[in-house]
């Protein structure tokens, strides 16, 4: 590994004085922190009005700057990003938790993964096609169910505004080679889209190529009852796995498929039904498939219904009912299947300009009659000169992957007497909307888990062996700037504290928990050219857990208006080796470049 922190904070200072070139026009500045967000409040509420720590994202704001979510949730000094490749196989976690105690939401239902929760970033819905990007930090069981303990991440889809028709094309450096394209139509009382994109490379090194392809049909119907909605996805990634489980010489392949439906039943109750099934092919020696080969197939349904109203001023009351079925057909890990329902609600009292007060509790039942309870809690206070007071209280679980519980092969082991693992989640914090263009945030919190799941050892000469890991806790702290400093620049900085409990492990080796960030800087430039051209400064310090920091410095100079759009994506352009996943390799400095054309009409 060669880190080179250095490089990363000179340019960290480098995007902040940049900002002294103000070529900027005279405009309404656009203020700060008035995203409408929905994820873990019982009704939709202002990101400023929020009582949890929300990240807002928009993936339609400058989409030719970035090329995948994974690229949007950097942005976020409390998310952690452990990739293997571009668009495969990468692992999210959010304060610390493991990747597998991190829930991912597609349209509001549930991405999870039954075999393993290294796919649940395998979103089968084209870049193109998607709008807001959130992620709540802390607890979310309350409202979403099991793995929302260290925070949950929700993807939504982009409605159109007017006809359009996007096509892409570009390259660049290690063979890679995309496209993309995107229609959309609206009506009166409809709209629609429909996109696909292929992504490929022959990789930075031998055996980490990469194919990635998805496709996505949606459409909105308005009627009385309100706007239904119908989606349809699927994607097909297959990849060299080099390094990824050891010094073999992997190959992979996965397809995903999904389905949903949402449909108001009345003015305050809505209906909503997915299906997902994912496949997965797993070949040890890629020139020898015959030698160790694991071929996973596993599917699942979920119907929720949602009832929110109103009954006395400044209440709101969420209320809602779940059932959720997944099955699993494993040349490894055999067939399985379990179900689960689940009841909650939450009540909200919220007085405009003073602060909120909300309480909440779920009750789920799973497979074997087993029952756990999630209650939450948190409260807002306005104080003088824009500030604001808030803190929150809050119960995760999670029930184990049938990996954890069945896999077996001569470097890892499962285990089928894992319990399930949860944690308390407690936070305080502060917000300061000094003007409409600063916003700045500051937050500590505690998770004292139990029951941690992870794949431990003795000494590297043994097998890895899922576990229950007792008594592990983690304390940290975030920081975050938001300052438009002309309504053509905006800067932002994020920054996270993160300290854990090594006792827990008790002298054995950690193969997932303990390769977490006990620092991340984040720091992002934008710059709207003439309000034509937009250029964008990405940059990440990173410390990992008894590892050396290392800097990662990304850069985007991109049209994001008119009927041809060039862009130009350059990254990590430091140089910088260094590894997400331990023994991992992750790629040097690289270019992507190419074209795209915009045809649109307004109605």
């Amino acid at each position: 590994m060669s880190p080179r922190p250095s490089h990363g904070f000179a340019l960290l200072v480098l995007c902040v004085s940049c900002t002294a070139r103000m070529y900027a026009q005279d405009a309404p500045p656009t203020p700060v922190r008035e995203s409408l967000v929905v994820l873990g409040n019982p009704a939709p509420v202002s990101e400023g009005e929020a009582a949890r720590t929300v990240t807002a994202l928009d993936a339609q704001q400058y989409p030719l700057a970035y090329q995948t979510v994974e690229e949007y949730l950097r942005t976020d000094a409390a998310v952690d990003i452990e990739q293997r490749a571009p668009g495969v196989m990468s692992d999210i976690s959010v304060r610390g938790a493991s990747f597998e105690q991190t829930l991912v939401l597609l349209r509001g239902m549930r991405m999870d993964d039954a075999e393993t929760s290294h796919f649940n970033l395998d979103l089968p819905v084209p870049l193109e096609a998607i709008g807001d990007i959130d992620v709540l930090h802390g607890a979310g069981s309350t409202l979403y169910g099991s793995d929302a303990i260290g925070g949950v991440v929700a993807v939504d889809t982009w409605k159109p505004q007017h006809d359009t028709v996007r096509t892409r094309a570009g390259g660049g450096s290690f063979g890679e080679n995309e496209q993309a394209l995107l229609i959309a139509a609206l009506g009166r009382q409809w709209a629609g889209t429909v996109a696909g994109s292929r992504d490929f490379s022959s990789g930075f090194i031998s055996d980490r190529d990469y194919r990635s392809e998805q496709a996505s049909a949606e459409s909105w119907l308005t009627t009385k009852l309100g706007t239904s909605n119908v989606l349809l996805a699927g994607d097909d990634r297959a990849f060299g796995a080099a390094q990824f489980y050891g010094n073999y010489p992997s190959w992979e392949r996965t397809k995903g498929w999904f389905a949903t439906l949402e449909q108001p039943l009345a003015a305050h109750t809505d209906a909503a039904a997915a299906f997902r099934r994912h496949s997965d092919i797993y070949v040890l020696e890629r020139d020898d498939p015959s030698l160790y080969k694991n071929q996973h197939v596993d599917w699942g349904y979920e119907g929720s219904v949602r009832d929110q109203r109103a009954p006395f001023k400044d209440v709101t009351l969420l209320t809602g009912l779940e059932v959720l079925t997944d099955q699993i057909k494993s040349t490894n890990l055999g067939d399985h299947g379990r179900n689960r329902g689940a009841g909650y609600g939450d009540l909200e009292w919220r007085v405009p300009g003073r602060g909120s007060i909300s309480a909440g509790f779920r009750e789920e039942i799973y497979s074997g009659g087993r029952a756990v309870s999630s209650p939450t809690a948190s409260a807002t206070l306005w104080l003088p000169h824009s500030v604001k007071l808030r803190s929150s209280i809050g119960y995760g679980f999670r029930i184990p992957t049938y990996l954890d519980l069945y896999y077996s092969d001569p470097t890892t082991l499962g285990n089928a007497g894992l319990k399930p693992e949860s944690a308390w989640n407690y936070e305080g914090g502060v917000d300061w909307y000094a003007t409409t263009r600063v916003a700045a945030t500051l937050t500590g919190f505690y998770s004292r888990q139990k029951n941690t799941i992870d794949y431990t050892r003795v000494s590297s000469a043994d097998p890895w062996q899922a576990s229950n890991l007792p008594g592990l806790h983690f304390a940290g702290v975030e920081a975050a700037l938001d300052w438009h400093a002309r309504p053509t620049q905006a800067i932002k900085l994020s920054w996270a504290l993160l300290a854990g409990a090594q006792s827990a492990l008790h002298g054995l080796q950690s193969e997932y928990v303990f390769n977490y960030p006990v620092n991340n800087g984040r720091a992002e430039w934008t710059w709207d050219v003439s309000r034509q051209a937009v250029l964008q400064t990405r940059v990440a310090v990173v410390e990992r857990y008894q590892q050396s920091p290392y800097a990662v410095w990304d850069e985007s100079l991109v049209r994001e208006r008119g009927r041809v759009r060039p862009y130009l994506q350059l990254r990590n352009l430091s140089n910088t080796g260094y590894d997400e996943v331990i023994g991992v390799r992750m790629p040097g400095r690289a270019l992507v470049g190419g074209l795209q054309v915009v045809l649109t009409r307004d109605k």
